[in-house]
């Protein structure tokens, strides 16, 4: 006779493992934030442009090093970005746009998505922070840098959405 088989709830076992998932912890303390639409913990990358645009033009780098933008984000770019102050440094195009994509765990299976810009004010009060990435990217000569990342959010922990039923895995 065998033994007792392991029965489970359908959805409280993660695939490839034996053990319940983990439950999610309770948000914690709330952060006091002014205003939830203005940037902080800001960091700006233009050092580090000026440093990787040098290094090309001055031998110590080649154009394969650092114009070697994936396809996804190619794709992004044509069909999701915008139009960036200045031409692309590289080949002087001057259809250099942004992409900017959002992060954080209050975001749930939204996190990782590609944001307009217009859109952040209106995120900064539905999540308690999340961190934005700004990418410059050139379609052409294929030059992409990380800009820019600032953490938005009105400070109040929340737990992330539910994951849609279309996103879920298995039957």
């Amino acid at each position: 006779m065998a033994g007792p088989r392991n029965q489970a709830i359908r959805g409280s076992i993660v695939r490839g493992s034996s053990s319940p998932a983990p439950r999610p912890l309770p948000p914690g303390p709330a952060e006091p934030v002014d205003d939830p639409a203005a940037p902080r913990l800001v960091i700006d990358f233009a050092l580090e442009r000026r440093r990787a645009l040098h290094q090309l033009f001055n031998g110590g780098a080649f154009n394969s090093d650092v114009c070697d933008a994936d396809p996804y984000l190619l794709r992004a770019a044509k069909h999701h970005g915008e139009a960036a102050p200045g031409g692309c440094p590289v080949c002087r195009d001057p259809d250099l746009v942004h992409v900017t994509y959002v992060y954080g765990d209050e975001l749930g299976p939204y996190s990782g998505r590609i944001r307009q810009t217009d859109e952040l004010p209106r995120m900064a009060t539905q999540f308690g922070s999340f961190t934005v990435y700004v990418v410059e990217v050139c379609q052409r000569c294929r030059w992409n840098f990380l800009t820019r990342t600032y953490v938005l959010g009105d400070g109040v922990p929340r737990r992330p959405p539910a994951t849609p039923r279309d996103l879920l895995e298995g039957p």
